[in-house]
């Protein structure tokens, strides 16, 4: 019994449990290469994220700054064609000067000239064919103030909220609003109104009788001021759209002036004519149109 406990004692010199943590250690040695190689793949996937992120913001970037080269190309060549378009304008105005004094001068000539001189007188009137000057309102209509940029990327603005922008239809209501207050003449943006003026919407851009005007909208109505003013702010229209500018943050603003100039219509286009029965419409003494029915 004690020989064979002491042979035990020298057959087996490390304590079983010693033996057993040995084999666990060395069966776990795998384990921390295996973390190391985790650690690796995990650090190349954020690399590979981070290019690919890179490389997305850079094409956004550049497609942005595309869009904006195209777009102030485009701008310049509307600038371009406005300024030829201002220019025909201007020549098209010098030759109606010239053939207007022309006309009177030939007319005057004779008594049949000159009645027929004094009609057309009050017919151009009535159509807006001649510019004029005098006292009167001006109403200012002006988009809410820009927002802050919000695009990290592109740098562009953020998406307007049509609300906040004035709409063709503010400007017929205020149009319509001066020509019931009794006013003689109208302009928007030195645009002179006439009996077959059209204010439209094109896209983001507003159209007096086929031209552009752009924000702020100045309308410059000709007339007896203290009527105007009290005429116009008496109307339900105007005062629907105080509230509407006051709430989305339009700017609305009116003031009377000792002297406003509006220039002359562009010359209507003749669609059609037909002979006249019974007088002479030279003999008529009034034919210029009600101002309140748009012209």
């Amino acid at each position: 019994m004690g020989a064979s406990l002491l042979d035990a004692v020298l057959a087996e010199t490390l304590d079983p449990a010693y033996a057993q943590a040995a084999a666990a250690r060395s069966a776990e040695g795998g384990a921390p290469r295996r973390r190391r190689s985790g650690r690796v793949l995990v650090a190349l996937t954020m690399v590979v994220a981070g290019l690919l992120v890179a490389v997305t913001y850079d094409q956004a970037a550049a497609t942005v700054q595309g869009r904006d080269q195209v777009r102030a190309a485009l701008i310049d060549d509307i600038h371009s064609a406005s300024a030829v378009s201002d220019d025909l304008a201007a020549q098209v105005e010098a030759l109606r000067t010239e053939v207007t004094s022309t006309r009177d001068e030939l007319l005057a000539a004779s008594a049949v000239g000159q009645r027929a001189r004094d009609a057309l007188a009050r017919a151009e009137e009535g159509a807006g064919a001649v510019p004029v000057t005098g006292p009167g309102l001006l109403v200012t209509l002006a988009n809410a103030d820009p927002r802050a940029d919000e695009d990290p990327v592109g740098g562009g603005t953020a998406e307007e909220d049509p609300r906040e922008q004035v709409q063709d239809g503010d400007l017929q209501l205020v149009v319509n609003a001066l020509w019931a207050a009794g006013a003689e003449a109208i302009s928007i943006n030195g645009q002179r109104l006439g009996p077959t003026t059209a204010i439209r919407f094109a896209g983001e851009a507003v159209l007096v009788d086929f031209r552009p005007v752009t924000n702020p909208y100045e309308i410059s109505a000709i007339g007896d001021p203290d009527t105007l003013i009290s005429e116009f702010l008496a109307s339900p229209e105007v005062g629907a759209l105080a509230v509407i500018s006051q709430t989305f943050g339009l700017r609305f603003d009116y003031a009377e002036q000792e002297e406003l100039s509006i220039p002359a219509a562009g010359v209507p286009e003749l669609r059609s004519a037909v002979p006249v029965d019974g007088d002479d419409p030279v003999d008529d003494p009034d034919p210029t149109p009600d101002p309140t029915s748009g012209g």
